[in-house]
Order: C-alpha cells, then sequence, then structure tokens
C-alpha cells in the first residue's frame, strides 16, 4: 500500500488509500502537482528540454539587471562576467546539491527535502525562508511589470508620463490576477507560460549584443563607480552576488524538478537554466550601469537605438516578469500545503492567499521596498547559504543517501521526530552560518571582515553551518538515537520508475 496513511491530506487520483484497511481507495479531485505530497511516477511527465525551458523563463526576469547592476558598481565588464559566470555557477551547484537528491528520488518539493535534517516540525524554518524570499522577488518583479507597462504605454502614445502614477499600480494589480489565472490549474499553467516567454531570453541576448556593438569603446573603458581599492575585495563581493542570487533559486529547484522522472534529467536543466540564463542576462545590467549609469535597458535603448528598440524591449521585459511570478508564485502556494492548516483548502484559495500580500506592497509601499533591494539580495544568502549547508552534510556525509519517506509527511513516524519535531543540529546551524555571514559581510552596509574576501560570505556560512551541525549530530543527535541515523535501520530506497512503498 502507498503512503496508506493519508492523515487527512488531500492526495490525488487514488494516490493512496483513506485508512489503513480500507480496500476502497478514494478518489479526489485535487491535481497532483497541487499537492505535497510525492508524484507518482506516471504523474512526472516533464522531460528535460520542458525543465530547461521552465526554469530558463523563470531565472531570465528583471532582477537580472538589478544583479548585473549591483556587480557593475564594483567591477568592470570583463570581470563582471568573470564574477557573474562563476558566482552563479557554483551558487547553482550548491543549491542542486541540497536539494535535487530528494526532490527528485521522490517527486517532492524543497521542503520535503528539508524534513530529514529540520525535523517534522523543523521544517518551518527554511519553509518560513523560502515564502518570504519568493515573496520578496515577486514582489519585485509584479512592481517592475507596473513600471514597465507604463513605459511601454506612454512609448507607444497611449498615456502622457504624467499618467505613470495611476497606471503602474494598475498594471500590478493586473498581473497579480492574470498569474492566478494561469495558475489555476498547477504546474501546467507554468508549461504553457514559459513555452511562450522563453522567447525573451533571445531579446535579452539582443539587448546585450544591441549595446556591446554600439559602445564597446566606451564599455571597454568605463570603470566602476564603487570599486574599492582593493581589486579582491571587488572581485569577491561581485562573486558573492552571483552566489546569492543563485542560493534563492533553492525553491524553484525542488517545486519544479520533482516534475521529471529522475535527477539525470534534472540537474544539467537546473544548472544552466537557471545560473546560466541569469548570468548572460545580468550582464545587460552591469554593460548598462557601466556605460549609460542605468541598468534598465528599457530606459538605455532609447538611448542607443531609438524609439522602436525600446519599444520592443519594454513588452518583453514586461512579458519576463509575469513569466517568473508565475513559476514563483506557483513555487511558494506548493510549499505552503505542508502547513496542516492549508492542506485541504483549495487551490484557488491558496493561490489567493500567496498572491495578496504581493498585491498589498506592490500596490501601497512600491518604491519603499524597490529602493532596499540589495539589502533583501544580502539577506537572501544569509539563510539560504546555511541552509543548503546543512542538507548537503546530512544527505551525503551523515545519511549516505537513506530516506525515509514516510518520514518526510508523517509526523508520527519517529524518524525525523528529533525533539518535539525540531533538530537541535540544524537549528544550531543555521544561527551559527547566519551570524557567521552577518560578521564576514554585513547585508546592510556592505562593510566586511575577515576572512572575507578571501572566501565568500555565502561558501563561509555555508561551511560553518554544516560544520556545527555535524558536531551536534555526531555528539548529540546519533547517541541519543534521534533522526533516522542508525543505517542498520531499514529505510527506503525507490527504485528507478517504481512507485514509493512502505
Amino acid at each position: 500500500m502507498v503512503l496508506a496513511r493519508c492523515v487527512g491530506r488531500s492526495i490525488p487520483r487514488s494516490r493512496c488509500s483513506v485508512g489503513v484497511g480500507m480496500s476502497k481507495q478514494h478518489t479526489l479531485d485535487v491535481a497532483a502537482d497541487t499537492s505535497a505530497w510525492p508524484l507518482l511516477p506516471a504523474e512526472r511527465v516533464w522531460g528535460s528540454w520542458q525543465l530547461l525551458i521552465a526554469l530558463t523563463t523563470a531565472g531570465a526576469a528583471t532582477w537580472c539587471y538589478i544583479i548585473g547592476e549591483y556587480v557593475g558598481y564594483y567591477l568592470n565588464f570583463k570581470q563582471g562576467f568573470a564574477a557573474l559566470t562563476a558566482g552563479c555557477m557554483f551558487g547553482m551547484l550548491i543549491t542542486v546539491l541540497a536539494a535535487l537528491p530528494i526532490c527528485c528520488r521522490f517527486g517532492v518539493d524543497s521542503i520535503a527535502s528539508s524534513k530529514p535534517a529540520f525535523g517534522s516540525r523543523g521544517w518551518i524554518i527554511p519553509a518560513t525562508l523560502q515564502f518570504l524570499s519568493i515573496l520578496g522577488w515577486n514582489c519585485l518583479l509584479l512592481i517592475f511589470f507596473g513600471k514597465s507597462a507604463a513605459q511601454f504605454f506612454v512609448a507607444v502614445g497611449l498615456a502622457t508620463p504624467d499618467q505613470s502614477g495611476i497606471i503602474e499600480p494598475c498594471a500590478t494589480l493586473f498581473a497579480c490576477v492574470l498569474v492566478m489565472l494561469l495558475l489555476i490549474k498547477g504546474s501546467g499553467g507554468v508549461d504553457r507560460v514559459a513555452k511562450i516567454l522563453v522567447a525573451h531570453v533571445f531579446v535579452g541576448i539582443w539587448m546585450l549584443y544591441i549595446i556591446v556593438n554600439e559602445r564597446w569603446e566606451d564599455l571597454s573603458l568605463a570603470k566602476p563607480v564603487y570599486a574599492s581599492p582593493d581589486p579582491l575585495w571587488n572581485f569577491v563581493t561581485g562573486l558573492e552576488l552571483g552566489i546569492a542570487s543563485s542560493l534563492s533559486w533553492w525553491p524553484y529547484v525542488g517545486a519544479m524538478s520533482r516534475m521529471v522522472p529522475n535527477g539525470r534529467k534534472a540537474a544539467v536543466p537546473a544548472l544552466i537554466g537557471l545560473g546560466g540564463s541569469v548570468a548572460a542576462l545580468s550582464l545587460i545590467g552591469v554593460a548598462g550601469v557601466l556605460v549609460l549609469k542605468v541598468s534598465d535597458p528599457s530606459e538605455w535603448l532609447r538611448t542607443v537605438g531609438g524609439p522602436t528598440y525600446a519599444i520592443i524591449s519594454l513588452a518583453f521585459v514586461t512579458a519576463a516578469n509575469l513569466g517568473t511570478a508565475v513559476a514563483g508564485i506557483y513555487c511558494s502556494a506548493l510549499g505552503l500545503r505542508h502547513y496542516k492548516k492549508l492542506e485541504q483548502i483549495s487551490w484557488k484559495v491558496l493561490l489567493l492567499v500567496v498572491i495578496t500580500p504581493i498585491a498589498v506592497i506592490g500596490l501601497a509601499i512600491p518604491n519603499l521596498f524597490f529602493s532596499n533591494f540589495s539589502t533583501f539580495l544580502a539577506f537572501i544568502s544569509v539563510g539560504f547559504a546555511p541552509l543548503c549547508g546543512i542538507q548537503i552534510i546530512d544527505y551525503y556525509l551523515l545519511r549516505r543517501g537513506k530516506i525515509n519517506v514516510r518520514g518526510l509527511f508523517d509526523e508520527s513516524e519517529p524518524s525525523y521526530r528529533y525533539w518535539k519535531g525540531f533538530n537541535p543540529a540544524a537549528v544550531l546551524g543555521m544561527i551559527a552560518g547566519i551570524a557567521t555571514y552577518i560578521y564576514v559581510l554585513n547585508p546592510l552596509t556592505y562593510t566586511s571582515n575577515y576572512p572575507y574576501p578571501l572566501v565568500p560570505a555565502s561558501v563561509l556560512a555555508a561551511g560553518v553551518a554544516s560544520l556545527v551541525f555535524l558536531i551536534v549530530t555526531r555528539i548529540i543527535v546519533i547517541p541519543s538515537g534521534k533522526g533516522g541515523y542508525d543505517h542498520s535501520e531499514k529505510t527506503f530506497q525507490p527504485e528507478e520508475h517504481t512507485t514509493p512503498q512502505i
């Protein structure tokens, strides 16, 4: 019997028996991909190309230009290219190693993958981090959507600049409604939108070509305005911005990679689709801020190529933000399914729960949020770096890949109950990692302390968190018989293309 105990959750399409010993299985009307329960092999219908397109569309959004802008404050174009490529790809490697194995083996999201390390209740720590990060990203995206839409209407003569103040909040609200409508049927909406809006990636490459081709002499001579006298500090800070942005993809990696049959079909699309696309399109922001002192291509393309170029870029920048918001809100809603009070409510209501705070921020305080984006970006790594470090050590070193799948969803299962559902090793590891990051690189002021810049702050935070987690687990958790670390204990390892059995 597959996951025989449903514990009152909404399980799609005869996923399990409603009660132990009941012969009749009940078919529920909730789509499989809108539930947090493991997807069955037959429900994991995406191929590598579908995942690559979906993740590329999600990664290539306006935030790339802002990330590039901050890198361009410290590095020239060639240095920025090297730092972004290395940082984004290395950050994605950490993220993939942390979340992908469990998510792809069992068809679960990133929150479920954190339960072995954090506990049957301690998962609320990464869940809170996930919700806040996606909330922040999507607020940024939909605020940008409103701004781009207003600029587009002005550019084509449908509105005057004075009317932008009215158009922006209306466009933001329209985007929220549209995203909800697109996600009514779950991941199918993400897939359909991605296949259409992936075209904006090529438009982004075209925009990069335009500014490099037209202003190469200026670009090659441009100097970053906030560069430190220490070139190593400048480069590592650019590297850190790339790593930080990639670590924030932790929720997306799980929620979307679980749609493919196995990890071999997910790892490369995740690395290229998220790490590669963000690095490439962030160069647009680097070039823009170095040459024209503004990272938003919709503003500088008019100067470089005239009004026609500006209108084209505005249309595609607006669409790009919509596609990424669809993916982000889907991931966030899926993560909320792990809360008992939200696991049985309708998918439409859950989407409304996620979208409402985004709409409120976008309508009430867009400029306040927008002006503090650099702080938000830094705080992403403050939380996700220790989280990824803990997961990597737990899965590869301590558990050696052995996971009790029942323990991911059944709180009565002792494997991941620890002490009242919380693993003190993970809690202490998170505290140590966060404190380390803030000490070596203050997210508010960007002042740094040794050993930064010899080691990027994210790498150091992940390393300290994983070390503290390892020590506490070895000294306290394993001797106490907690956490299911006894490797002689019967644990579940599914065979490929089979339904997980308990």
